[in-house]
């Protein structure tokens, strides 16, 4: 399993590095859009579509982001746009965690797969926008997430004891959620240090809530982790739901193309919108 997850890990890294890197952003949109509709095919699937049904699900959410791709949505939405679908993401992601897992699966399957779609076309848009913002604001919104999860992975197995959502994910434990969200925010101090010896490093999401003071980008850091545990929480309601282990087994070893984004879902356009305040 482990070799299969390093192997999986590594491809991945082959086409995504080099896309994030290059200076067009069409590579990292195209990748992106490979990624987006694999998972909404995966959403489907999830919530009760047939495999062929669950396939045009997939297929429609290709064809709506290049949709927005040639008409010039993507990358160029407005600064009030983007406080709405933050703003959005918010409000619905903290409405379903508390309505939890049994009134997920009271609402109908219209509802859901409709939501689900919406949310992945917002990632595919998002993660464009934030190419457009800069690599370096890219991998630093790529960087909160990763570190966040392995800490909070190492952390609550070290000394979880008190249990986050039990009934939805009973692994995740508020100890580790404590220890992503200190892991985080020493990233973000080191990351500002560095940042005076390789200027290059500017223009990250911790240097855009930092121009506000520390105490903003303490609080927006401490947020913007907490909107990535919201984001794997529903992914594994969702899941637990349809009584899956893995959103599918595309990525062998890491399983669905879902369970690699859930977190990214809020983080990335919650992060854009956080960028754009104090902005005119």
């Amino acid at each position: 399993m482990l070799r299969k997850r390093i192997i999986t890990a590594l491809v991945l890294l082959l086409f995504a590095l080099p896309a994030m890197f290059h200076a067009n952003e069409v590579w990292l949109g195209s990748f992106g859009l490979l990624l987006t509709s694999a998972a909404a095919w995966e959403w489907g699937k999830l919530n009760g579509l047939e495999t062929k049904h669950s396939l045009l699900m997939g297929l429609a959410c290709l064809i709506v982001c290049l949709f927005f791709w040639g008409a010039g949505w993507a990358g160029h939405l407005s600064r009030e746009t983007w406080m709405a679908l933050g703003t959005l993401w918010i409000l619905l992601g903290t409405y379903i965690l508390y309505a939890g897992l049994g009134k997920w699966q009271t609402i109908s399957q219209t509802i859901r797969l409709n939501l689900g779609f919406g949310m992945l076309c917002v990632t595919w848009l998002s993660l464009l926008q934030a190419k457009i913002m800069g690599s370096i604001f890219l991998l630093s919104v790529f960087s909160l997430v990763w570190i966040a999860d392995i800490a909070a992975y190492f952390s609550g197995r070290k000394w979880g004891s008190r249990k986050l959502a039990p009934s939805i994910s009973p692994g995740k434990s508020w100890e580790g959620v404590m220890g992503g969200i200190v892991a985080v925010l020493v990233w973000a101090a080191m990351w500002l240090t560095f940042q005076d010896m390789f200027p290059w490093l500017s223009g990250s999401i911790y240097s855009k809530l930092f121009v506000h003071g520390w105490t903003v980008m303490v609080v927006g850091i401490i947020f913007l982790t907490m909107t990535s545990v919201m984001g794997d929480l529903i992914e594994s309601m969702v899941k637990r739901s349809a009584g899956a282990k893995d959103s599918s087994g595309l990525l062998p070893g890491h399983g669905g193309v879902l369970d690699r984004l859930d977190a990214l879902m809020p983080t990335l356009p919650i992060s854009i919108m956080l960028s754009m305040f104090g902005l005119t």
